[in-house]
């Protein structure tokens, strides 16, 4: 028997970037984008963005922890967002772009927390970045999944 593989859960600001920068890691097999941390029990993307649901924009990945540990993973979420943004932000703890880890594990547990001192030292200031354990997970509609590769020739001719 095969044993599942394990999954990563990151909410980083707007997913659509972040889910790019994840999948371009060797060893993560799989990416979506969706909604974790809040309370209504079917989050769409419009009702999210009111922002009053309390969910936050994530991607979710499963990985394989023999080409990427969970450390590796942990390290692409603080380089792919500026994790002191929250600091400055009047909705820090509550917005769908909030920096957040969920967590599946006590291993995704210890390690979330210990990268999180460890980034608290680097920044020498107090990161706003919650850490949860992984709740239900929500799908983002079609047009919402791997949105960067769909839309690289906009962000091409943007850049122009």
């Amino acid at each position: 028997m095969i044993a599942p593989r394990p999954v990563a859960t990151f909410g980083a600001g707007c997913f659509w970037s972040v889910e790019s920068a994840f999948r371009r890691l060797p060893g993560v097999l799989r990416t979506s984008v969706g909604f974790m941390g809040g309370c209504t029990e079917a989050p769409t993307y419009g009702l999210v963005c009111i922002g009053n649901t309390g969910h936050a924009e994530v991607v979710q990945m499963v990985y394989d922890p023999d080409l990427i540990t969970y450390e590796q993973l942990l390290s692409c979420f603080w380089k792919c967002h500026d994790p002191t943004s929250g600091v400055k932000a009047e909705l820090a703890t509550e917005n769908q772009y909030r920096s957040v880890i969920f967590y599946h594990s006590d291993d995704q547990l210890y390690a979330a927390d210990s990268s999180k001192a460890a980034e608290q030292v680097n920044h020498k200031a107090t990161i706003p970045t919650q850490i949860h354990p992984a709740g239900t997970y929500t799908l983002a509609d079609s047009s919402h999944q791997h949105y960067e590769e769909k839309h690289a020739f906009l962000n091409a001719s943007q850049t122009r």
